[in-house]
């Protein structure tokens, strides 16, 4: 017997609920779905969606008796927060997965908040670091800048820019920071030094050598590393193609001549001649509360951590920032204490999950800013001669906006005691990308792996906080965060930290591809001694989250409202724009590339000639794979109704493409989990076809009917921004209102933006899995959690 009631909908999910019904009307099937509530979480591989629509005096009046108080059992949870006949059930948007999204909204909408008391730290640092670097106020100790080391910061090192030279390589062997003129040892970084015009002038690479001409037309140009070009980049002969003693005013009026292979690399400068200073790129800036020195915040007195974001005790109370405001300060009696400052307690009301950061030493963020070699370098903007800011298109920023939104978040803790997750920030996509900058940085003993050199800076991150802080071994370290935001995700994990939750931006359960799958060689991690990684998968399904890759804030997309664009306006069936290997003219010639599915698809379906001429041996009108680049790439996704999803080297941006211009995505790569797929209901909004089924894929995709296509561009549309780090970007937004007094384009139109984001969807995910993982069960604390007890936790 089919049940009819009277439902209530948002206008946008209208099409939608027609759909669904015209579906049940078909199949004219009454399913009804109970799920107990849930003792452990379930992340099954598949599985299918639900419309957001509540029954009018149905739903709508069990989330007002819950919110009163009124949810008596589990089994109420059930029956106010149903799966649809998909097993999903809707939170805030999104199609979760049943017993995931039944949890959410029936615990996580109602959750209060709860007084936390929040540590001020008092230790002091020795000599107050020398003026060298900051003091963490919560250890006593001193993170020092670039070039110092030490207690206190006294010790100057010698970062050198070059390595040792030999009788043919005078400069020693090519490494980027290569340096033929003066080295600054601090930061291992090239300038033109005392004696010329510009002496903070960056000379970095070519710049400095020989250049010898192409023996072939169209040839590139080759860089002789072992002759330095000294009589050019330091002429004053307007003849000679300087660069030291360039006159920026004369070169731009074309009066003189200036070395072409010189220009402005490091972040700090602008203009053709870096002529122009500008603002460098740090962590949330300091928060306005220090100063941006290459990367590393040289923070106000009072005021420590990577962003400045921490009060000691001499800060001033009015000044904290809004994470840990209004307190009540309880200010000790500390005369018993000559010669110690004692930390203070501040109750600050907060809701969990309450999130600690680490504020590890600067070897592992703020130095790995501050010394890049070019400033676009694993960082999600920069700025111009403007000091206005500019979005970068690294897929790497992620790592960056995530970071900032967490130590900026009302979710942040400074009391470990507690905090319900632990945040470990190392940012290695830094590492990754600079791994060939400065001999200090060296990979001689890594096998000149790049992969190999990272896992050592996380297993150091690893004994510095078991060495320093008693919060790992109380969970084995369940209970922190790691972000590998590198190609093949957290494959290259020291197995110390195994236990603990990875983020990752491509999830390899290493079920059918059990070795690395890139193309390049420095990231493999097959030849890492399993004494340093152990035997583990890349990604484990049953901890670990796959997050959204960083997308450039496109104002022009946002504008346009591509994600929005109906199912009329999609005349493409399938599209995929991308490099397709080997057979086509400037292909990645590696056949280990994309694990070969690009390659594959490209001769079932290509619709662009290859080097033999031919199109793909199912080539069809509706069908565009090319490798040809697009004129206007969004608007040719959001004018398709599939859009394809594969690898590149592990992961791509393909996913993001797709959901940000609201396509439907066709994922093909057999055991790898994409964006949030083990926590939301992958079969509502996305098509997963087996990499085998290549050849039949246009035939799977044509049998999707009306019905099921705009249900899952519906939902497309739903979930679109959580593919977007907006927190971070209007975190930055505010940051630029204060300097300009107003808002830029960008900013106003990512501030109309309400829904849910990547840094929001996290914080759903951490209070599911604090109140549902089964391993807690046996962690025994006496917290507050702002929940009623049927939502705790329950053990058999």
């Amino acid at each position: 017997m089919l049940s009819i009631q009277k439902w209530k909908c948002p206008g946008s999910q209208i099409a939608t609920v027609t759909s669904v019904v015209a579906l049940v009307s078909i199949v004219l099937v009454s399913i009804v779905h109970l799920f107990w509530f849930p003792l452990v979480p379930s992340f099954a591989y598949f599985s299918q969606a639900q419309n957001s629509c509540v029954p009018i005096n149905g739903w709508a009046d069990s989330i007002t008796d819950h919110v009163k108080g009124n949810l008596k059992s589990p089994s109420d949870m059930d029956r106010q927060f149903p799966s649809d006949l998909h097993k999903a059930v809707v939170f805030r948007g999104a199609p979760w997965k049943a017993e995931i999204g039944r949890w959410l909204a029936g615990c996580h909408s109602i959750s209060n908040e709860v007084d936390i008391v929040e540590i001020i730290g008092g230790s002091r640092c020795k000599n107050d670091c020398s003026g060298q670097g900051v003091c963490n106020h919560e250890l006593g100790e001193c993170r020092c800048f670039h070039g110092y080391s030490g207690e206190g910061c006294s010790e100057r090192q010698q970062l050198e820019c070059n390595y040792p030279a030999t009788p043919d390589l005078p400069y020693g062997r090519w490494v980027v920071s290569i340096c033929s003129a003066h080295c600054d040892t601090t930061k291992a970084m090239c300038f033109c030094g005392e004696g010329t015009k510009y002496p903070n002038r960056p000379m970095a690479e070519s710049c400095g050598f020989q250049v010898k001409l192409p023996s072939e037309p169209g040839a590139p140009k080759l860089t002789d590393w072992a002759k330095a070009d000294l009589d050019n980049v330091f002429t004053t002969n307007s003849s000679k193609p300087g660069w030291c003693n360039v006159d920026p005013a004369e070169a731009y009026a074309l009066k003189v001549k200036f070395k072409e292979e010189c220009d402005c690399k490091y972040d700090g400068f602008w203009g053709r001649f870096c002529e122009v200073p500008t603002v460098c790129t740090c962590i949330n800036q300091c928060s306005g509360r220090g100063h941006c020195r290459g990367g590393f915040c040289q923070c106000n007195n009072g005021w420590f951590g990577t962003d400045c974001s921490i009060p000691s005790v001499a800060s001033s109370v009015k000044e904290w920032p809004q994470w840990l405001r209004p307190a009540q300060v309880d200010v000790p009696d500390s005369s018993h204490l000559p010669g110690k400052v004692d930390n203070l307690n501040a109750v600050v009301k907060k809701k969990r999950p309450l999130i600690y950061v680490y504020d590890l030493p600067p070897d592992f963020n703020s130095l790995l800013l501050e010394g890049r070699h070019f400033r676009l370098e694993c960082v999600n903007r920069i700025y111009d001669d403007r000091n206005s800011t500019l979005w970068t298109d690294q897929l790497y920023g992620a790592q960056m906006a995530l970071y900032e939104s967490i130590l900026a978040s009302p979710y942040r803790t400074l009391n470990g005691e507690e905090a319900d997750f632990f945040f470990v920030p190392v940012l290695d996509s830094c590492i990754i990308t600079r791994a060939d900058d400065a001999p200090h940085l060296s990979m001689q003993e890594h096998k000149g792996l790049r992969s190999s050199l990272t896992l050592e800076y996380y297993r150091k991150a690893y004994d510095h906080i078991v060495e320093q802080y008693p919060f790992w071994n109380r969970s084995s370290g369940r209970d922190h965060i790691w972000f590998f935001s590198w190609d093949e995700g957290a494959c290259y994990a020291p197995k110390e930290i195994w236990s603990s939750m990875m983020l990752v931006h491509w999830g390899n359960t290493n079920s059918k591809h059990k070795n690395s799958t890139t193309a390049y060689w420095a990231d493999n991690w097959n030849d890492i001694s399993s004494d340093k990684r152990g035997n583990h998968p890349c990604f484990d399904p049953d901890k670990d989250l796959v997050l959204p890759a960083w997308k450039s804030p496109d104002v022009n997309s946002l504008r346009s409202k591509l994600w929005s664009r109906s199912r009329e306006n999609r005349k493409t069936l399938f599209y995929f724009n991308g490099n397709l290997g080997p057979a086509y003219p400037n292909g990645r010639p590696e056949a280990s590339y994309s694990m070969g599915i690009r390659q594959k698809l490209a001769e079932e379906f290509g619709s662009s000639p290859n080097k033999e001429g031919k199109l793909g041996k199912q080539h069809a009108e509706d069908v565009i794979v090319t490798p040809l680049r697009s004129e206007n790439y969004h608007l040719d996704i959001a004018s398709s109704i599939f859009c394809g999803v594969f690898p590149g080297d592990g992961w791509s941006g393909r996913m993001e493409d797709c959901v940000l211009q609201g396509c439907i995505p066709v994922v093909i790569q057999d055991g790898i989990f994409l964006p949030y797929e083990n926590v939301l209901n992958y079969e509502s909004f996305a098509v997963r076809i087996h990499e085998d089924e290549i050849p039949n894929l246009i035939n799977i995709l044509r049998a999707f009917n009306e019905t099921e296509i705009k249900f899952r561009l519906a939902n497309v549309q739903k979930i679109w921004q959580r593919f977007l780090y907006r927190d971070s970007i209007m975190l930055e937004a505010e940051r630029q209102k204060t300097v300009f007094g107003r808002m830029t384009e960008w900013a106003a139109q990512f501030s109309q933006l309400i829904e849910d984001d990547v840094f929001a969807t996290l914080i759903q995910v951490l209070h599911y899995k604090l109140h549902n993982d089964p391993w807690r069960q046996h962690v025994h604390v006496k917290k507050e959690f702002g929940l009623p007890q049927e939502c705790l936790f329950k053990s058999n």
